[in-house]
């Protein structure tokens, strides 16, 4: 029986993508930059939404500019984060599931701390037990800041945690803890690019999640 069952957030937990690329589009169209598809705008999520800006915005903008951007993309995107944003099918009732079992349910995104926190508790409220994000204290994954603290704080090895995710960020992520990674197939990333990334393990629907903890 694991201890822990670790959740990255977007593609994993919630498909947010397209609040995501609304949100890009509008701080690029406020300073007169040319917009990104919805496809682009995939291609550039996992690592945060620092770099989503610095892959959307044009090369060789100065620093300023880049700031005003991001910051015009944070106001945003923190007005309007929950517009088409919505959990994948089966992932509360998998939640509830999993805490029936007795698990420590966590979650681990590159979202800032505090908008990761205002995030899952509108979707989750009560169906998890920690989140955590980016913070002066926690690097953004890859680095295993976050897994770390979660195996801390429930007493855990790495051993008795299981991670899931979308991408190739969450592969690295749980290779750098220790911890084994299950990939999803519904999120931002397909198969063919996260077994050439590394990906071992794959669950096609929510519902099977559960099923691998019975």
């Amino acid at each position: 029986m694991r201890k822990v069952v670790i959740f990255d957030l977007d593609g994993t937990l919630l498909y947010t993508i397209e609040d995501l690329a609304d949100s890009v589009n509008h701080a690029l169209k406020v300073y007169g930059y040319e917009t990104k598809t919805l496809e682009e705008v995939l291609s550039y999520v996992g690592n945060g939404v620092r770099h989503l800006m610095e892959c959307a915005v044009p090369k060789g903008i100065s620093e300023s500019d880049f700031e005003q951007c991001f910051a015009c993309f944070k106001e945003y995107y923190s007005q309007h984060c929950c517009d088409k944003t919505r959990p994948y099918t089966d992932a509360v009732y998998t939640l509830k599931r999993i805490k029936k079992k007795g698990i420590k349910i966590a979650i681990v995104s590159n979202k800032f701390q505090k908008a990761a926190e205002e995030v899952c508790e509108h979707y989750f409220k009560g169906l998890y037990d920690v989140v955590i994000g980016e913070s002066e204290e926690c690097r953004r994954k890859p680095a295993p800041d976050g897994i770390n603290k979660i195996l801390k704080m429930y007493d855990a090895e790495p051993e008795d945690a299981l991670f899931f995710g979308d991408s190739e960020v969450d592969i690295q992520t749980a290779e750098n803890a220790g911890v084994f990674c299950i990939s999803v197939l519904w999120g931002y990333r397909k198969r063919e690019f996260l077994e050439e990334n590394g990906a071992k393990l794959f669950v096609r629907f929510f519902s099977d999640v559960a099923n691998l903890l019975d």
